[in-house]
């Protein structure tokens, strides 16, 4: 079935509903955050304890998001966003209910299987939009998870400040109705796989296994000691099976995770960068926090409320969509590659400017937008990178994978950060606080983390030009009697193939040496999209492929002919 692109009118409700569901999903990680001081007594349990509760659901959401991206590929994006949205609403209402640790952290996770909703409405965009708003739709979407962690903190500080804190999660189970209603009745059905695979059980669960150690070492290492057989038990663990679970990705017949898409060049780079700008946009959340809410008596302290500190933190959120328009311009101007690389180095400077501001409430306001406005730049650059290297039938499954790149960047920030705090102290009134040193240095090694971002987006390669597809899939079909030819890649020149023009041609050659692809429905009938699609991309690949063994083998003739013509006569 060949679907349809929606009309421009519909596609601005699309983007809205999607950006919605994005911010919903990014407030759930910060929805708890004002209650961490209070947790221990409403839900009678030990501060260890009761951390937990902010700890599963990060695991939850690792864990879940690349099977939720694979299970979009296989049963259309659309399909699986409805399916989140069912725990959203399930772990709020649990969560609201609760008053013991155990309901709470049950809540908890059921929230943090909504989170892989973000990235399958992003990679829904490339679907459900006509290529030119795909660029800025990704950007906006990318900026909504900015804004959902940017303002749900000061709203929740707010509600738990002046209202009961079950309000917190009665409020967040309402949008998340509002959003699965909002997908349902706006949102068209993205296409799922031409040809349907199986879901890898045993990678997924292999897959699991290891981020649960990563991850659980990681975050919980500051508590039970980096030296513990526990955190080393753990951190082990997560290498051990890493490997294992790789080998077995490798040979399985459909992976939960393509390695062998995951490791070219744009891709594997592009997720390295992600790690790294995942750890420099949660550094500086962590420190500016921190800042703000200490005592004004130490020196360096600012002594903000929670809802004061929300409220002067809540401007860098919005300066996340602000520059989303900015960054899609970029992109289409000189490559998401360039959006990227700008974006770390704009971390860097907010990293350089809270530095210098660090006295005052309004520097780190300022310090805070800068910051974010270069998260917004690599965020929205970075699932493009990734959807442009990787065919339309696994778009959701690589982004899923680029989403789990960022947490796990967040969740070594926070280890080392901690550290770093943890071990540059001062004792005051016979309390141990982080000194000015100790957010000097974090504001370093951030700033650090941004700008090596930076080198390694240098070492992405330069999109190859390769010729625009003719349309695939019009508002009105041609009739599946005479269907529209699809051309292929744009033919090259004689003089550029050579005679190895040839090397990959499985039919008799065009008159006068040159290729002219057969139309996609005379070589296999008439296709889906998706399949149409994946051939076309495959054939890209093939010419590049050609092209590059003809420069192998005239350099080898060249050289065949400088040796002949060397050696001596007779």
């Amino acid at each position: 079935m060949v679907h349809s692109a929606p009309s421009p009118r519909s596609g601005g409700g699309i983007v809205s509903v999607l950006a919605v569901a994005g911010i919903v999903g990014s407030l759930m990680q910060t929805l708890v955050v004002p209650l961490i001081g209070r947790l221990p007594r409403l839900l009678h349990a030990s501060a260890a304890d009761a951390s937990w509760v902010i700890t599963v659901t990060l695991l939850v959401g690792a864990v879940a998001t690349p099977v939720i991206g694979k299970l979009g590929d296989l049963y259309g994006k659309r399909t699986m966003m409805l399916v989140c949205s069912v725990p959203l609403v399930a772990g709020s209402v649990v969560c609201a209910l609760s008053g013991s640790l155990i309901p709470m952290i049950a809540g908890r996770g059921l929230q943090g299987l909504g989170v892989g909703m973000i990235p399958l409405g992003v990679s829904a965009l490339r679907d459900l939009l006509p290529p030119q708003r795909v660029g800025p739709a990704i950007a906006l979407m990318s900026s909504s998870m900015g804004i959902g962690g940017a303002l749900g903190l000061p709203i929740s500080a707010a509600v738990a400040e002046y209202a009961d804190w079950r309000v917190l999660f009665w409020g967040s189970a309402a949008l998340s109705v509002l959003v699965g209603v909002l997908i349902w009745l706006l949102v068209p059905a993205t296409p799922a796989a031409a040809v349907r695979g199986r879901l890898d059980l045993v990678g997924a669960f292999g897959l699991g296994a290891a981020l649960v150690c990563l991850l659980l070492g990681v975050s919980k290492g500051g508590d039970w000691g980096w030296s513990s057989g526990a955190t080393l038990g753990l951190l082990g663990g997560a290498v051990l099976l890493a490997l294992l679970w790789g080998l077995w990705e490798l040979r399985v017949r459909d992976p939960l995770v393509d390695l062998r898409t995951t490791a070219r060049p744009q891709v594997l780079l592009t997720n390295v960068a992600s790690i790294l700008v995942g750890f420099a946009m949660y550094a500086q959340s962590l420190v500016l926090m921190q800042i703000l809410q200490l005592p004004a008596a130490l020196g360096y302290g600012l002594g903000q409320s929670m809802l004061a500190a929300g409220l002067w933190m809540a401007p860098s959120g919005l300066m996340m969509m602000a520059v989303s328009s900015l960054g899609a311009r970029l992109s289409a101007a000189r490559g998401p590659k360039t959006s990227l690389f700008v974006g770390a180095l704009v971390i860097a400077a907010g990293y350089g400017t809270a530095l210098g501001l660090m006295g005052w409430s309004w520097g780190l306001m300022i310090a805070g937008c800068v910051g974010s406005a270069g998260v917004g730049l690599a965020y929205g650059a970075m699932p493009a990178l990734i959807m442009g290297a990787v065919p339309r039938s696994e778009t959701a499954s690589a982004n899923s994978f680029n989403t789990l790149m960022r947490s796990i960047g967040t969740s070594v920030c926070a280890a080392v950060i901690g550290v770093v705090l943890a071990q540059l102290t001062v004792t005051v009134g016979g309390h141990t606080l982080p000194s000015e040193t100790g957010f000097r240095t974090a504001l370093l090694i951030g700033c650090g983390v941004a700008v090596v971002a930076a080198l390694v987006t240098l070492t992405l390669p330069k999109a190859r030009a390769a010729a625009a597809p003719a349309p695939v899939a019009a508002a009105t079909p041609a009739p599946a009697s005479a269907p529209a030819p699809v051309a292929g890649p744009a033919p090259a020149a004689a003089d550029v193939l050579g005679p190895w023009e040839d090397a990959f041609r499985t039919h008799d050659p065009a008159p006068e040496g040159r290729h002219h692809p057969r139309p996609v429905q005379e070589e296999a009938g008439v296709l889906s999209l998706e399949e149409r699609d994946e051939l076309l991309w495959l054939r890209r690949e093939n010419a590049e492929l050609r092209r590059e063994l003809d420069v192998l083998m005239r350099g080898a003739g060249v050289w065949l002919k400088n040796l002949a013509d060397d050696k001596p006569a007779g």
